[in-house]
Formats: structure tokens, C-alpha cells, sequence
């Protein structure tokens, strides 16, 4: 029996098959924690930074700024931040302390390349989309982290978003202008494998919820 209402053709539709590997790249997108060593070549890296940089920013603002950190000195410094709000952090859980001391939150001195991303200074200018809502900055610097690591994953790399650090001690550490802001420390490079599930999961921190407990209709609460 042949379908008597074939969806309409959309000529600004990629391939079935290009659709595929979109799609793919978000299903298996990872916040990876282990990594393999190993290199990344400069043009892919290049590669990959320009992705970040073709996210949509509101009011084009473009408010990201990306730290490539190449000094091995800096990368132990930084994971020193990290490791210290890691044990503020497990103290503020309390009782779930211990299990969250086995997790593996980071992975700095392991990966191939080490990016620093944030929030550049006189962002208060910016008021096109921002006058209410002024953490629309934010949004957009996401954006452009979300498309360096979707691009990460289609070309076969790890990427890892650490945010277990101090913002004021990492600014001073690279020497930040006042008024901007470090949002995330950046694990890049090969891996021996993705997880097939989200760390957090495999290792039984979290369970994920499905879409339909967040999707709701008109007004909030109301199930779709």
C-alpha cells in the first residue's frame, strides 16, 4: 500500500544522509572525561574554532573569547583550581561526598589540547536582546561551545566541559580584563572510545529524564 500523502518536498533540506550524520553527531555527543593523548593538527583545531565561531550570538554580539593554553605549567594550574572547588564541591554534598570523590571530573593533563572559553569584557554595551535579559550573552557563548563539540564528535575527538573552578581565581590566573568572565575550561583530543551513555549515568550519579517530562503544551505543567 503506497503512502497517499508523501510529505512535500523541501528543497532547503540536506540529504538523508547528511541529515543522518547531524543527527548522529547530537545522539553521540559526550562530555568525555578520559582521554587517550595524542595529538590534534593545527588546522584541525582551526577547523574546529571556526565552528564555535559561525554560533549564533544575540544582537551579534559574538561575546565569546577563546584561551588556547599550550604551557604545561598553566594546564597544572588550572587543574589545581579544578581539584580544589572538587573537594568544596564533594564537602557541600554531604552525604553523597564519597561517591562523588570516585568520579573522574576532569581530564587536563590528559587531553591533547586545553581551551579556556569565556566572556569578553564591556559586554554591558550590548543591548540589542539584552536589555531584559542580560544573561543572553551566555546563551551565546553556549552556542558556540554546543558547536565546537558537535564538531569535535563528527571528527572523531572527545571534548570535556569542566566548570568545577573558581571564576575570579582562573581570571587572574590568565590575566582577564575586568568584566570578563571564564565560563568553561575545554578538554580536547582523542579518546579510545565515547561512552554509550552519559558518564554521569554509567556511573550511576544520574538517571536522564525523557523529553516528555519537559515538554509541556500552552502553560506550564500541562503535558503536551
Amino acid at each position: 500500500m503506497t503512502d497517499q500523502n508523501p510529505p512535500a518536498f523541501n528543497p532547503h533540506a540536506f540529504s538523508e544522509q547528511e541529515r543522518a550524520a547531524v543527527y548522529r553527531a547530537i545522539a553521540e555527543r559526550r562530555d568525555m572525561r578520559h582521554f587517550s593523548g595524542g595529538t590534534v593538527a593545527p588546522e584541525l583545531l582551526a577547523r574546529l574554532l571556526n565552528a564555535a565561531h559561525q554560533a549564533p550570538s544575540v544582537g551579534l554580539m559574538q561575546p565569546w573569547r577563546f584561551i588556547h593554553i599550550t604551557s604545561l605549567e598553566l594546564r597544572r594550574q588550572i587543574r589545581a583550581l579544578v581539584e580544589a572547588e572538587r573537594l568544596r564541591t564533594a564537602e557541600a554534598l554531604g552525604e553523597r561526598s564519597s561517591e562523588f570523590m570516585r568520579l573522574k571530573v576532569e581530564g587536563i593533563e590528559d587531553s591533547a589540547e586545553l581551551l579556556v572559553a569565556c566572556l569578553m569584557d564591556g559586554r554591558e554595551a550590548h543591548i540589542f536582546g539584552r536589555r531584559t535579559l542580560p544573561q543572553m550573552d551566555l546563551a551565546s557563548l553556549s552556542c558556540a561551545i554546543q558547536n565546537l563539540w558537535l564538531a569535535a564528535r563528527a571528527e572523531g575527538l572527545g571534548m570535556g566541559w569542566v566548570s568545577l573552578f573558581d571564576p575570579q581565581a582562573l581570571a587572574a590566573l590568565l590575566g582577564l580584563p575586568e568584566g570578563a568572565e571564564p565560563l568553561a575550561v575545554l578538554c580536547l583530543g582523542p579518546v579510545s572510545e565515547f561512552y554509550p551513555r552519559p558518564m554521569l549515568v554509567e556511573e550511576g550519579w544520574a538517571q536522564e529524564r525523557p523529553l516528555a517530562d519537559m515538554l509541556f503544551e500552552n502553560h506550564w505543567g500541562e503535558p503536551s
